[in-house]
């Protein structure tokens, strides 16, 4: 059990619709554990699919930010702020089971849940890790590793499985986020600024960046003060196109691409990665590393839209008709698209420990 982020320095790629999918399926198939998930972007997407979808999901999220405090990460961001340097232990009093709004989830998935209050609050979060005592900068970017610590001992758990979603952009809520986090889930989208994505998310992280390049404050901030940041689990290739022999070419091309880049990253500093427990020996070989890091998850069409936008998770949709917008005319899902995705799903979700 572990803490999972998804992240990738670049907007569109599916991320939360990924994040929706994993914590689902691995709740599903891990029904003794309670899962927990942090959504610290604004946007608050992955909250709004898991309580309910595109019309349910948004009237939950306006209820749980309009409480008094708001039960939100941003309800908890504000506790922070007012005691930037000492954990108040509240961070559970944030939490909902998500059943209770959404009966479409399995009943041990628990949120967190986002708010675009967020993007307010950026600037103050900031300002609490300078000017201050010597380790402010350390004790601020520990308050998310702290608020899992809070439903540790809610929960009277010893450890838990928590995922995050994080904010595309390299912003405060995604160093936050780095700096609680034990593993990297990267999601990435066949085209060419993906691969420029990942290649920044090996420079911000790790410090991987090209001749005359500068590193980031959040690399050298970590190096300083002896901050672990999360290994990467694995790179995603998120909700594809293949419709036809070209498409399926120039995916293999990007992916290929892509891989070259992360390969070289293990090639050069494999500590940054964390070795799946398969009981060989870490890859040494590029088919190997494939093999253990590079995950496929092949669009399924109407039925990815439909999933998102009811709040039900892929490996639960069934094919036939369905009302996305009440008034609007039934939409059809059809089994040959769920049988795109559901396997790849359940196969990548089956490798997360």
């Amino acid at each position: 059990m572990a803490t999972y982020a998804l992240w990738n320095n670049k907007g569109g790629v599916g991320k939360s619709h990924l994040m929706f999918q994993i914590a689902c399926e691995y709740a599903r198939t891990h029904p003794e554990q309670n899962v927990l998930v942090l959504d610290v972007c604004p946007q608050a997407n992955a909250s709004g699919m898991l309580l309910g979808g595109m019309n349910a999901g948004d009237q939950n999220l306006l209820k749980l930010g309009s409480a008094n405090p708001r039960r939100t990460i941003a309800g908890y961001i504000r506790d922070r702020i007012s005691s930037p340097y000492h954990n108040p232990a509240k961070g559970a009093d944030y939490l909902v089971r998500v059943s209770d709004y959404n009966p479409q989830i399995p009943s041990n998935v628990h949120l967190i849940a986002g708010d675009d209050e967020l993007e307010v609050l950026a600037s103050r979060v900031s300002n609490a890790t300078s000017p201050g005592p010597d380790d402010a900068w350390p004790k601020v970017h520990r308050w998310l590793a702290d608020l899992i610590q809070d439903v540790r001992v809610r929960w009277g758990a010893t450890h838990i499985t928590t995922f995050i979603d994080c904010n595309p952009s390299f912003g405060i809520y995604t160093e936050l986020a780095m700096s609680s986090s034990d593993r990297l889930i990267i999601p990435f989208s066949a085209d060419g600024s993906s691969k420029r994505a990942v290649g920044a998310v090996l420079a911000l992280l790790y410090g991987i960046v090209r001749t005359g390049g500068q590193q980031s404050e959040f690399f050298l901030k970590s190096n300083e003060f002896r901050m672990a940041v999360p290994k990467i689990y694995c790179y995603v290739g998120n909700r594809l196109t293949q419709a036809n022999f070209s498409s399926a070419s120039a995916f293999k091309s990007v992916v290929t691409e892509i891989g070259n880049a992360i390969w070289g990253a293990w090639s050069a500093t494999p500590s940054n990665f964390y070795v799946h427990p398969t009981g060989g020996p870490p890859p040494a070989s590029r088919t190997a590393f494939r093999q253990m890091f590079q995950y496929e998850i092949v669009d399924a069409n109407t039925a990815s839209v439909v999933s998102g936008a009811l709040g039900i998770p892929i490996v639960a949709l069934i094919d036939g008709m369905h009302v996305v917008v009440p008034g609007d005319k039934p939409v059809r899902v059809n089994q040959s698209q769920l049988n795109k995705q559901q396997p790849n799903l359940i196969s990548l979700v089956a490798t997360i420990e």
